[in-house]
């Protein structure tokens, strides 16, 4: 069983009628999100040696949090199985430890914990509320902590808060879903002609590296151009082969990896660029019309990046992010675990690239 299934039966067995019968009265959201590899159906019998198992998130408005939050977790310590269908819900406590904060407790004996959803959206995002965000603040998200928030499962949503947050933050406005496709395109104009260039001086393995950067932002503006979140380095394979683009990038991306000549390297690298050019073509934004050909004056196979860029940064209405520099959101600037991680972090860096 998987972890989700199992934390969703967890609830439904054992939490709620418990919390049925101790608080009738309570108003809550029950939930998994936020992190672990269950939550995009990704775990399997490695994943439990840490932070996996019988998993509930309980979300309060703030009154109610600090009239039971801490006593429902203390009085649920004292009567939670020692295990649930075989799997011990003490907690696995690396990385996450158990929730303690202001707005939010768990307990090292078991997987129950309480929050108010103000406190999970700063813990998560640095906000404390979905309502009005800026587009900064929409940039300064990573796509993998979107996609933790909204994956998961909602078992109970009393007031539909919880349920309204996650759909809000669905996916991105759409001027900074063009924005993010400008840089995306960017990020593939800057090393495109740099496969061909390393391999023509001998240096294979240059040429190798420069194609799997490549293979990856192409992976990424796959995820862009379905509208899907990317998650994190160790699932973005796994991500990538459930995009409906991924079947007629796949083969393109295999042989730019595998192949021993940087001239079906790149070659096979500015097949892919086509595709993905035939793909944001079809679904009729930021069109423009695809050339591929030698690299200026240069014997190098590229694509016409640059035309992509203008397309996309054209389509974008909003007057503020049209003038912004073709740079990147968060995770296109960096891939840092430590930054994108830690929500305040990633906003402030945001705010000084911008100010």
């Amino acid at each position: 069983m998987q972890g989700i299934e199992l934390s969703r039966g967890f609830y439904t067995d054992i939490v709620r009628p418990w919390l049925s019968k101790i608080a009738p009265e309570l108003r809550y959201s029950a939930a998994l999100i936020g992190y672990g590899s269950e939550l995009i159906g990704f775990d399997d019998d490695v994943s439990k040696d840490h932070n996996w198992g019988p998993r509930v998130h309980i979300f309060l408005g703030r009154d109610d949090f600090g009239k039971y939050a801490r006593r429902l977790v203390d009085d649920f310590s004292k009567v939670a199985p020692a295990t649930y269908l075989g799997e011990p819900i003490g907690w696995r406590s690396r990385p996450h430890p158990p929730a303690n904060g202001v707005e939010t407790v768990g307990a090292l004996e078991h997987g129950l914990e309480f929050h108010t959803l103000e406190a999970r959206l700063e813990d998560h995002f640095a906000v404390r509320s979905v309502e009005n965000l800026s587009a900064l603040q929409w940039m300064g998200f990573a796509e993998q902590k979107l996609l933790a928030f909204t994956s998961g499962a909602v078992f109970h949503d009393d007031d539909s808060r919880l349920s309204q947050a996650r759909d809000r933050l669905g996916y991105f406005p759409d001027d900074v879903w063009l924005y993010k496709i400008a840089c995306q395109w960017r990020r593939i104009a800057e090393e495109q002609a740099f496969v061909g260039r390393a391999g023509q001086v001998g240096d294979d393995l240059g040429s190798r590296i420069i194609a799997a950067r490549l293979v990856r932002d192409v992976m990424r503006m796959g995820f862009l151009l379905e509208r899907r979140y990317a998650p994190y380095s160790k699932w973005l394979g796994s991500g990538f082969a459930r995009l409906p683009v991924a079947e007629p990038l796949s083969r393109h991306l295999k042989r730019a990896l595998l192949s021993s000549e940087w001239t079906d390297r790149e070659d096979a690298l500015a097949s892919a660029y086509l595709e993905l050019a035939h793909r944001q073509n079809t679904i009729g934004i930021a069109s423009f019309e695809p050339i591929v050909g030698p690299y200026h004056d240069r014997p190098f196979t590229t694509i016409n990046a640059d035309d992509a860029v203008e397309a996309a940064r054209s389509a974008i209405a909003d007057a503020w992010i049209k003038q912004l520099p073709i740079v990147g959101s968060l995770d296109q600037i960096s891939d840092l675990t430590p930054l994108l991680e830690d929500a305040k972090l990633s906003q402030r860096m945001m705010n000084q690239l911008r100010s």
